[in-house]
């Protein structure tokens, strides 16, 4: 039951979202966005309506609200970083051409870097499932993932086989990861083709492991 003078939002937006992306600048500090960017050679030669590290901020909301628009993920990343501004800052979004082109112009070698730069175990000394005699638990498992449904894609990921002879409508990619088990927290990744194995796609994570990790696959 509303409390009495509630007023409804003009939103459905909650504020635990608003602050989930707020904070993605704590885990992803503006400073090292802004290197990655850099080394990457995606760095803007002139000022954009949304520079790189804005579209960094943006493709990893992307993951956050994998349901959403761009142009509805672009807005709950600007409201969130808004909501955590001391000046409450107001953003208009761009048009959803515009988020495209962007994007497209970024790439994915920056978000590559900034998940290589960032990832790794977090669990405690003493964390729940973290342990097993002295040695951090990892496991190594696999999914696959839709991708957007363009040529490109569809010729270097391929798509999975479904029945009568037909192929599924979305290209998917296969995805082996590297994971903490008690913390579930993935701090290697290799991406391939449909059609590799799992068991291709292993001998790259295993150059991940270090001394003192149990790794069970």
């Amino acid at each position: 039951m509303p409390r009495a003078g509630w007023v409804k939002p003009e939103s459905d937006r909650r504020l635990s979202d608003l602050v989930s992306v707020g904070v993605l600048t704590r885990v992803f500090p503006p400073g090292l966005v802004d290197e990655v960017v850099a080394e990457s050679g995606r760095t803007e030669v002139r000022h954009r309506s949304l520079p790189a590290r804005v579209m960094a901020y943006f493709s990893i909301g992307m993951a956050l609200y994998s349901e959403g628009s761009y142009a509805d993920v672009l807005s709950q990343l600007t409201d969130g970083l808004s909501w955590a501004s001391v000046r409450r800052e107001t953003y208009r979004p761009p048009s959803k051409s515009a988020i495209f082109q962007a994007r497209a112009r970024l790439g994915s070698a920056p978000l590559a870097a900034l998940f290589a730069r960032v990832a790794r175990p977090i669990g405690a000394a003493r964390a729940p499932g973290v342990w097993l005699a002295g040695r951090r638990l990892v496991a190594v498992d696999g999914t696959c993932l839709d991708v957007a449904d363009t040529p490109p894609n569809a010729e270097h990921f391929g798509r999975p086989g479904v029945n009568k002879g037909e192929q599924a409508a979305f290209p998917q990619a296969r995805v082996l990861a590297l994971a903490e088990c008690g913390t579930h927290a993935i701090f290697a990744a290799e991406v391939g083709r449909y059609s590799q194995s799992e068991t291709t796609l292993t001998g790259p994570l295993l150059e991940h492991l270090t001394a003192g990790m149990l790794l069970l696959a």
